[in-house]
């Protein structure tokens, strides 16, 4: 039997090595070997003995007590969505079927993206495009049914030249969504060939998935380089597709009366056949 991977462990030691002495309020005597804070530490500032926050780490204690996981993500600095995803680590969960799961885009919201005036798509838990409308197709090409938005990002230079000069940026709160959208559901098939794919294919991948960031995938303002318009800035809304484990609606939409507004309108206008164009 394959022994269960230590997801709590490896998540404390990602964020102990981010954190620096002076963050944390350690003063720094001599030369230091490690990155960011020492265990013995993060024990202490976290009112735990050394031994038992080395046993958390090293997987030999996986079920601390809220109030010791709340005292380390203070430690940790860590914000409200990465401390409920430690929280999460810490619970005890039945555990999935490993057999691929298939993800079934209700038809109702399939319908409601062929709609809509804007960019939009849907976006499964591992970052699958399950449907896209032409809109956002002229946003990016790689925004098609079929597509993974990780791959896109992290392995075509087209989709990179698409959020430059903040390409690293973006990555980044791809990773920390798609961490938290997954959770503790790390034997998935799924997951596990996407992770292994980009851990091999990517070293910008790799170096943000060590970090062990988590963001909730949420709204957020989306500046892009577009190879016809130029610069543009949308708002960006995701929103929870009900009856679904894990989709999400992805808008975007631009500021009223701005020249995102205009640019967005010309490619919009671009998409449609050359005799309406031309119309009056």
């Amino acid at each position: 039997m394959t022994a269960e991977p230590n997801l709590l462990g490896a998540f404390l030691r990602a964020r102990r090595e981010l954190v620096t002495p002076e963050e944390a309020g350690v003063p720094v005597v001599g030369v230091r070997r490690v990155p960011g804070l020492r265990r013995e530490e993060v024990a202490m500032l976290a009112g735990i003995s050394a031994d038992y926050y080395l046993r958390l780490e090293r997987g030999r204690d996986r079920h601390p007590s809220v109030q010791v996981l709340e005292s380390l993500a203070r430690v940790l600095r860590l914000d409200d969505v990465s401390t409920a995803y430690l929280l999460g680590l810490a619970a005890d969960r039945p555990r999935r079927s490993r057999r691929p799961r298939k993800e079934i885009l209700p038809s109702g919201t399939a319908a409601l993206v062929a709609m809509l005036p804007l960019p939009a798509f849907v976006e499964g838990r591992y970052l699958d495009v399950l449907a896209a409308n032409p809109s956002a197709g002229a946003l990016s090409p790689r925004l098609v049914p079929g597509g993974n938005r990780l791959r896109d990002v992290f392995l075509d230079p087209g989709e990179q030249d698409l959020f430059f000069p903040h390409f690293e940026e973006a990555a980044a709160g791809l990773v920390a969504g798609f961490r938290e959208a997954v959770g503790t559901d790390t034997g998935d098939p799924r997951f596990i060939e996407l992770v292994g794919e980009l851990s091999l294919a990517s070293p910008l991948f790799r170096q943000l998935w060590a970090r062990h960031d988590v963001r909730s995938r949420g709204s957020a303002v989306v500046p892009f380089h577009h190879p016809q318009v130029g610069e543009l800035r949308l708002n960006r809304e995701k929103l929870a597709v009900t009856g679904t484990d894990g989709m999400m609606l992805v808008v975007y939409h631009p500021d009223p009366g701005t020249d995102a507004a205009d640019k967005l309108a010309l490619l919009g206008s671009a998409m449609l056949p050359p005799a309406v164009r031309e119309s009056p």
